[in-house]
């Protein structure tokens, strides 16, 4: 990898280094979360790490660190690798590290600054260790397709509760609007998917979310996108095939590989391997992130899946119980809520989805 652009550098410490002084302070000063055999083998602290960088890239074993216009090939020093079991990943892309420089333009990361905020979900395979997405960006583009693949709002609703959880700003992206006036596609299948997107748009609106129509295609919204992403760090996530790396293209200038839709299915191909984190020529950067098949919320409890769904919340005040869990209890708010308009259908079954979800992973356990 060649030397990363000083000034572009220089711009991501700044935008991260709000109170950073004061956290790191207070990581130096609190050993509690290292455990006493690590301690004694080797302690972790920060402050003897000799240099400071920003996390880029990572590949099988090896995690890109730029440094004071150079980008160092680090591994990971042996005793953060024991910090916690239930992180699938220790250290992602966006994240200020710590490290020792061991060669010409390689280190030990040593260890990991506080992260101002986190994308993640559940690991699909286990379900009990966190997969991190992306550290310390300002807000998460929840790309979707409205078709090839098909608008899936359950995932959205995954995605905003992660977004909520992690202390990002979520904007939803629906790609791939031109193929609903494309004659190739079935009229009613272009009905069915022009009236769900329609929908989509008035729910999330009426939540204060936005919601930005797009065809990397023809370049419709692509303008809007670039200019919310000015002078911010944002990552772009979701489904595999909805055109993630062809929107950042479209709208940065940039050049990054995407893959042709696939003939028998006409569905993209997945063509994003590494999370990889890239500076915006007209100021910010962009984090673009492999394509995923399913999105589980990390931590989520029963007792607090609610409080995601505020209009849900809302109308459960009204409910004859307290502890009514709406699925189908005496004196349920919820189905004339559904009748009136003021919770949507849509949303309500995502709320069961994760419910389920939720239940079955306790039985699991």
């Amino acid at each position: 990898m060649s030397n990363f652009i000083h000034h572009e550098e220089s711009d991501y410490f700044n935008i991260r280094k709000d109170a950073r002084a004061e956290r790191k302070m207070a990581q130096r000063k609190d050993r509690s979360k290292y455990k006493k055999t690590d301690q004694e083998k080797q302690p972790i602290e920060p402050e003897k790490g000799s240099h400071q960088g920003i996390v880029t890239l990572i590949r099988p074993e090896q995690f890109f660190v730029a440094s004071e216009g150079t980008t160092y090939i680090c591994s990971l020093r042996g005793a953060l690798k024991k910090e916690t079991q239930k992180l699938k990943n220790l250290v992602i892309v966006g994240d200020l590290v710590n490290f020792d420089v061991t060669g010409k333009e390689s280190g030990v990361i040593v260890s990991v600054e506080p992260r101002k905020s986190l994308l993640s979900r559940a690991d699909h395979l286990s379900q009990q260790k966190e997969h991190l997405i992306a550290a310390n960006v300002d807000q998460v583009f929840i790309t979707v397709s409205v078709m090839d693949p098909p608008l899936r709002t359950p995932i959205v609703d995954r995605y905003l509760i992660a977004a909520q959880k992690g202390s990002l700003k979520p904007i939803i992206v629906c790609n791939k609007v031109d193929l609903l006036d494309d004659p190739s596609y079935a009229e009613a299948e272009r009905d069915v998917q022009r009236e769900l997107l329609q929908d989509c748009v008035q729910i999330y609106n009426a939540l204060d979310l936005p919601f930005i129509e797009v065809s990397a295609k023809t370049g419709l919204g692509l303008a809007k996108i670039a200019d919310m992403m000015k002078d911010r760090v944002s990552v772009f996530s979701g489904q595999s095939g909805t055109g993630k790396s062809s929107i950042i293209n479209g709208a940065t200038g940039l050049d990054l590989r995407v893959g042709k839709t696939v003939a028998a299915t006409r569905k993209g191909s997945h063509t994003t391997s590494y999370t990889q984190l890239l500076p915006l020529s007209f100021g910010g950067w962009c984090i673009d992130t492999p394509g995923i098949k399913s999105f589980g919320v990390w931590d989520l409890k029963e007792q607090d899946l609610r409080s995601y769904f505020d209009e849900i919340q809302e109308a459960a005040s009204f409910c004859k119980y307290p502890d009514c869990r709406h699925l189908g209890e005496p004196g349920c708010a919820i189905p004339n809520a559904i009748e009136e308009g003021t919770i949507s259908l849509l949303r309500f079954e995502s709320y069961l989805a994760l419910l389920a979800s939720i239940q079955q992973e306790h039985l699991r356990r």
